[in-house]
């Protein structure tokens, strides 16, 4: 019991310096005013955040079907999210799934004005916002989970499967390890494995989801011989720009109130991503002749996604650390790695997110300062070490190991029920057209 009490202070977004204590019976206004706001900028990173970056990398011709994506799944996620997958994530349950005692949000009603308690017994963490704005916050993650995984196959998925994938996905692939990661009974979350704002539960477990479906699916027409340089990269640096903000409510924002641990986070939110496109920039402009602009928006990126499962337990040296390291893991990645193994991850899903994600999970164990994580139940909060990288690597490989073999499994059924691919003659003309009957003037 022990183990798992230090789970609950340590290990979960949100709710990390809150261990379960009495509450005031009312709600922190001022906790709830910063928690809405955070919401409100992790949705904007997928609409209009990450749908202008993916978007601004694709050809003229799948640029509103890329748009259409990521608005699509914004609405496909939050239904099945409002239906079973809050439930599935968030539910008692057990170690490896919650249950359908919050089925359609069932029970919300009740203290729909008090603060929200996750959990029961010892292990049960309190909170000092209502549950209505926990589980919206969480519902931005489910909703741009999913679609970071688009970027590894944009230009050739069939619409319908999109659909279909998404929600199965969404059930059976993200609320599981949701569960395992962030809530007092998962088993992960037991382990004590550190992931503040998403490093397995988005980063790796998209990106992961990603490369599977861009070997799954096969190279785009003309991949190694065909142009397909982006239509307009200034859409991507829009996209990316929305992103930095928006992580501001991905990282802080799961600091879970406005406190000393969110100006933390967001300060080495900050600075990773700055390091990290200067990093990328750097290898690249050794490497290439040339720094790029498509170079500096990935860098950003890298050093984002690096440094979420981080961003509540290191100190802004240590953020330097994960934006060097991440802004050249992200480089090798999406060049050197990809070219390599000869998959076609169209935009980088997984060479920016799963291999981004996985060091900054890793590293996390290695430079966590103590006193970040504190409570009264664990005055010397955990530390970096030895111990806690090795927990760091269990947890990271449970998620790939699951993600990988369960999605390869749902796009085999997606691709049995409506087939997953556009034919060839209907990619060469464009998604914009075969998909949705219209075209970018």
């Amino acid at each position: 019991m022990k183990l798992f009490t230090r789970a609950a202070v340590l290990a979960a977004p949100l709710f990390a310096a809150m261990p379960a204590m009495a509450q005031d019976a009312t709600v922190n206004t001022g906790d709830t005013a910063w928690m809405l706001v955070s919401t409100a900028l992790v949705l904007m990173m997928t609409i209009p955040g990450l749908a202008l970056f993916y978007a601004g990398m694709v050809r003229k011709k799948n640029v509103l079907a890329t748009l259409a994506q990521s608005f699509a799944i914004t609405a496909i996620a939050s239904i099945v999210w409002v239906v079973a997958g809050y439930s599935l994530a968030f539910g008692e349950g057990g170690a490896w799934v919650g249950d359908f005692s919050r089925f359609m949000l069932a029970g919300l009603a009740e203290g729909w004005d008090k603060p929200f308690t996750l959990g029961t017994g010892d292990a049960a963490v309190a909170f000092t916002i209502p549950e209505s704005v926990f589980l919206t916050f969480q519902m931005t993650f489910a909703i741009i989970t999913p679609a970071l995984i688009t970027g590894a196959f944009a230009e050739r998925m069939k619409f319908s499967a999109l659909v279909i994938f998404t929600i199965l996905w969404s059930l059976i692939v993200y609320s599981p390890i949701c569960h395992w990661v962030w809530h007092p009974n998962g088993w992960i979350f037991g382990l004590g494995a550190l992931d503040f704002a998403g490093g397995t539960v988005v980063h790796i477990n998209a990106g992961v989801a990603g490369l599977v479906a861009a070997i799954v699916l096969g190279k785009r027409v003309g991949y190694g011989t065909d142009n397909l340089s982006p239509y307009n990269l200034a859409f991507a640096v829009i996209g990316a720009s929305l992103l930095w903000v928006g992580w501001f409510g991905f990282n802080a924002g799961s600091a879970g109130g406005a406190g000393a641990r969110a100006g933390m986070a967001f300060l080495v939110t900050h600075l990773a991503a700055a390091v990290a496109t200067m990093a990328w920039l750097l290898a690249e402009w050794m490497t290439k002749g040339k720094p790029s602009v498509l170079g500096a928006i990935s860098g950003a990126v890298a050093g984002l996604v690096a440094i979420t499962p981080a961003a509540g337990f290191v100190l802004p040296g240590s953020a330097i650390i994960i934006g060097l390291l991440a802004g050249l893991a992200g480089f090798w990645g999406a060049t050197a790695l990809k070219h390599a193994l000869g998959y076609d991850d169209s935009l980088d899903a997984f060479g920016v997110h799963g291999i981004c994600g996985i060091v900054g999970a890793l590293l996390t164990g290695l430079l966590a300062y103590g006193p970040l994580s504190a409570t009264t139940a664990l005055p010397e909060g955990t530390s970096g070490s030895f111990d806690q990288f090795l927990i760091q690597v269990y947890a990271v490989a449970a998620t790939l190991v699951y993600t990988a073999i369960v999605t390869f499994i749902l796009l085999k059924i997606v691709d049995v029920i409506v087939g997953l691919r556009v034919s060839e003659e209907e990619e060469r003309e464009g998604l914009d057209v075969t998909q949705h009957g219209e075209r970018l003037g």
